[in-house]
């Protein structure tokens, strides 16, 4: 009797979990080929099952958000948290004194009540913000059971109403954010430098969308035809020099405005009005569009030149981009860009001559400009996208290194990144969230 060979060699796809064996079998020569599927089959071709992964995967970035908000406005509920203890203390002071205190001291406590009240208004709004988020999670924790089990059972059973219910999240989850994280930019902190790295001119980042355990750093030494991109494990790491890895973009970059959001870098490409899209894991361009009318090529940069016509932003509305056109006569034109194929959504002209900005960058839609981007600058001009309305402004910061080339705000963490005449920099932000009361129209 002839033996058999049997050759057992694993291919899976990681999208369906398909699994090929393949043998070869001696005494005939023939080749048997066994195909093993999920036990309820998912076919690429199967047009139910693409729109099930996507929903799928708005319900996770639906949940990589919630966990960004919490991040974001946990420092402002502890802040909140702890005005309303030392409110409870004066008051319990105050009821105590009962004449034991001398008029001028109970005079100085009415006082310091009177400073505190109009805050009670503000912490019963921000624990209702709080039960708020709570309901969210728990949502977003039903409908990812519920897409799970569709998915399972592979039937279309369902399908319209989860699309609606995740439709209807993601815009409670954007209100909730313009709600919880937003506000009007009244104070920039003193610099923070986080590195001495490269020349006079570059960009650095982090992701505004990843959750909190990935802390990678992404680096971008200069501002023109550059094409390698260094990305860190952790900003320990980014100090240190440490612990990174390299890509090389297929086509060079211009000027400083890049951006990560998602997963995926979003940059101008050299010498075009191009917005590419870089995904990183894949290492692969997933889209790349130009955007009608921009100038490039130094036609309209910010005051320091460096090819700066193009520059990209993220805030907690979403992805942005901030340019010029020849219709607009110089003018900043802020656009709100759609992250998957990068078509405009909606333009703005602001006014402002962009030649005459130091720098921008977005909180919470509304742009803010600097006059400068030398020593004694200072955020200017701001235009609010939602009233298509604009106001001067006058926000000092501390430009210590005297030569700003990049300045982008991280919703995530509320700060400014800024690089600086060949520093890596940090600025917190400080946010006037204004709460309407229920008389308020």
């Amino acid at each position: 009797m002839s033996k058999s060979r049997i050759y057992e060699t694993l291919f899976q796809s990681p999208e369906e979990g398909w699994q090929l064996y393949t043998s070869a079998q001696a005494p005939d020569g023939k080749c048997i080929c066994t195909a093993v599927i999920p036990a309820q089959s998912t076919c690429s071709r199967d047009g139910r099952s693409r729109e099930l992964r996507q929903l799928m995967g708005k319900v996770q970035n639906v949940s990589q958000s919630m966990e960004v908000l919490e991040l974001r406005t946990y420092r402002d509920l502890q802040y909140v948290r702890s005005m309303e203890t030392l409110m409870r203390s004066l008051d319990a002071r105050l009821r105590a004194a009962d004449g034991s205190l001398s008029a001028k001291s109970f005079q100085e406590l009415k006082d310091r009540m009177s400073e505190l009240l109009p805050l009670s208004s503000v912490l019963e709004q921000y624990k209702a913000d709080t039960r708020t988020i709570v309901r969210l999670r728990e949502e977003v924790r039903n409908l990812s059971s519920s897409l799970a089990a569709i998915q399972e059972e592979m039937g279309a059973y369902g399908y319209e109403d989860l699309q609606r219910r995740v439709m209807a999240l993601e815009a409670r989850l954007h209100a909730c954010a313009q709600k919880l994280g937003c506000g009007k930019l009244t104070g920039v902190s003193n610099p923070i430098t986080v590195r001495a790295m490269g020349s006079r001119f570059g960009s650095w980042m982090t992701d505004t969308m990843a959750p909190s355990a990935d802390s990678r750093v992404w680096y971008m030494d200069g501002y023109y035809k550059g094409r390698r991109v260094l990305e860190f494990r952790t900003l320990g790491d980014f100090i240190k020099g440490q612990n990174f890895i390299q890509h090389l973009l297929p086509q060079p970059w211009a000027g400083t405005g890049h951006v990560v959001y998602n997963g995926s870098l979003f940059y101008n490409k050299y010498q075009s009005n191009v917005v590419v899209k870089y995904h990183f894991r894949s290492r692969s361009v997933l889209v790349q569009r130009s955007l009608p009318g921009a100038g490039y090529n130094n036609t309209f940069p910010y005051s320091w030149g460096g090819f700066s016509d193009m520059d990209f932003m993220v805030d907690e509305s979403g992805l942005w981009a901030v340019y010029t056109t020849n219709q607009n006569a110089g003018n900043i034109v802020v656009s709100r860009l759609d992250p998957h194929t990068l078509e405009v959504v909606r333009s703005w002209d602001t006014g402002y001559p962009k030649r005459s900005a130091g720098e921008a960058f977005m909180i919470c839609g509304v742009l803010y400009v600097t006059n400068s981007h030398l020593a004694g600058a200072k955020v200017y001009f701001a235009y609010f996208t939602n009233t298509s309305s604009y106001e001067y402004t006058d926000v000092p910061f501390h430009n210590q290194y005297s030569h700003i080339s990049m300045l982008d705000y991280n919703p995530r963490e509320r700060a400014l990144y800024t690089w600086n005449n060949g520093h890596q920099v940090l600025y917190n932000v400080t946010l006037f969230h204004v709460i309407s009361t229920a008389g308020d129209p």
